[in-house]
């Protein structure tokens, strides 16, 4: 499952001031090669609000291709991998499958491209941005939830690669087998997973601790490596299998005729959406280092539609191909690589989706949560502490155990992911509808009750009412299908019925009894 997965729910259950021209053209061409700038001092700010991590960019310098590459590494996983190639399983012809992920991997980018604005525009982070919808306090609420739902995901994505990691350690050193045993294990892991989770985990903490700039270089060529790897691999398998033999249909039956298929494909299209809806929320937390928001919309299309399917076609041309050559389907490609008599590719390649998984893992999960939790408490808590905190209670989850609970999978992120889709459609609702994609930045690092973000002592109760009038539904589209075991279809589209309900919801309750008030030009304003 891929976090992006901050999987969601139906994935588990299927199976989560405009700049001036002259200053835009500027930006698309530096003279000097992209880095991260921290932003400067601000004597104004108030501390309990503001550190170098969350106060916004004073140079914003990625360009397309580090957009791209982000995409790249949170599609190119074990994860993506698997759900890619499970829409060609669900009876459906491969030109349905193709259609669903491209209706979806479109809305998908869609969506992106909105929730970047605001942070490109203003340089700050998705939990900082959130304080000129939610309050200076009241951010908070989104940050915390979006944190919760990343550590919970952190923690799996690191177990799913660190069994990936396993089977190749096996496949070299056989004898390690009888420590693979769980019952000889702790806690519900045994000592080889324990070893291959700690090499992992630390090997994560190792690329993050170094910045976003070490972060940024290592998606810069993990996505790129993968794809040199799968290619490889879908030439060999296809070349032992012999084209004819590869076909583009998974379904293990009949195809669906037109009528039952239409279901099927909105649920795949679905399916996809909601895979991608944890980084989608937070994609601000990227797109602020973007250079202008051509850049974003750019990389965004290079990294979603083409990327994906790309990768999709990949993936089901692999898969294909193990039937002719190992005599059963495999869609995990750390076994498809196992199988292969090869020691050196089953290095190449096994390692290869380990480093790939871990890149999503960084992405998705790791930075999210790092600027989420620094945003409770900006002077005690830093970025790379936010992460390390995210990092250490996925450890105390024990993912291992309750990953595979789907009772407790459903009642726990069941309830954190349905929230995703409310707090995407507030945040829509109220930047682009609301404030009019105006945001007076230095109003949302001050505590002031005169301040302009602080609404009713540093809440807006209208953003508030609104998590709770979309959460609701969108938590019982999850809950209550499992419950009566009737419907579980719905809980497919939890993700649009949060946030459609909270676009609406937010709109309404501001229009009613308006918080934010948009009647000025701000200092630096995100239109």
């Amino acid at each position: 499952m891929n976090s992006n997965q901050d999987a969601v729910v139906p994935s588990l259950t299927t199976m989560t001031t405009i700049n001036d021209i002259a200053a835009d053209v500027a930006a698309e061409h530096p003279l000097v090669l992209p880095t991260v700038t921290e932003s400067a001092p601000f004597p104004g700010r108030d501390p309990r609000l503001s550190n170098k991590d969350l106060d916004p960019l004073t140079h914003q310098r990625w360009g397309s291709y580090n957009i791209f590459a982000f995409w790249m590494s949170d599609v190119h996983s074990v994860g993506g991998y698997v759900t890619a190639g499970s829409l060609f399983a669900l009876g459906l012809a491969s030109w349905q499958v193709l259609v669903s992920l491209v209706v979806g991997i479109l809305i998908v980018q869609f969506f992106c491209n909105l929730v970047a604005k605001p942070s490109q525009a203003t340089g700050v982070p998705y939990p900082v941005i959130n304080r000129s919808i939610f309050g200076v306090r009241g951010a908070n609420i989104p940050a915390v939830i979006r944190g919760l739902i990343a550590i919970a995901w952190y923690g799996v994505q690191t177990y799913l690669a660190s069994q990936s990691l396993v089977i190749v350690m096996l496949k070299f050193w056989p004898q390690l087998a009888p420590l693979a045993v769980n019952a000889h294990g702790f806690l519900g892991l045994s000592p080889l997973g324990y070893v291959a989770y700690a090499i992992l985990w630390v090997a994560q903490g190792l690329v993050f601790w170094r910045g976003m700039e070490a972060i940024k270089r290592f998606v810069d060529w993990a996505g790129p490596a993968v794809y040199v790897v799968m290619i490889l691999l879908a030439v060999y398998l296809v070349a032992n299998a012999g084209w004819d033999h590869v076909s583009l249909n998974l379904s293990a039956g009949k195809p669906l005729d037109f009528g039952a298929s239409v279901p099927v494909m909105l649920s795949a299209i679905a399916l996809v959406v909601s895979y991608f809806s944890g980084p989608m929320l937070n994609f601000g937390d990227f797109s602020r280092y973007a250079k202008s928001f051509k850049s974003v919309k750019k990389g965004n299309m290079l990294g979603l539609p083409i990327n994906f399917l790309f990768f999709s076609l990949l993936t089901v041309i692999t898969a294909s191909a193990t039937v002719p050559v190992f005599g059963t389907l495999i869609t995990d490609p750390i076994e498809t690589v196992s199988r292969i008599d090869a020691p050196f590719a089953t290095i190449l390649g096994g390692l290869t989706f380990v480093i790939a998984t871990v890149g999503i893992n960084i992405v998705a999960n790791f930075i999210s949560p790092a600027f989420d939790f620094s945003h409770v408490n900006p002077q005690k808590i830093s970025w790379r502490m936010g992460g390390m905190i995210a990092a250490v209670g996925s450890v105390v989850l024990t993912p291992w155990n309750w990953y595979s609970n789907a009772t407790a999978i459903q009642y726990s992120l069941g309830i954190l992911g349905a929230l995703i889709g409310p707090l995407f459609g507030i945040l829509i609702a109220g930047y682009f509808v609301v404030s009019r994609q105006r945001v007076w930045v230095e109003e949302m690092y001050t505590m002031s009750p005169k301040g302009r973000y602080w609404f009713v002592n540093g809440f807006n109760p209208n953003a508030v009412w609104a998590t709770v009038a979309a959460g609701l539904p969108s938590i019982a589209s999850v809950i209550i299908p499992t419950v009566i075991g009737q419907a579980q279809w719905i809980s497919d589209y939890s993700w649009f019925i949060g946030c459609g309900i909270g676009f609406v919801a937010f709109a309404a309750f501001e229009r009613v009894r308006p918080q934010i008030k948009a009647d000025a030009q701000p200092e630096r304003a995100a239109a």
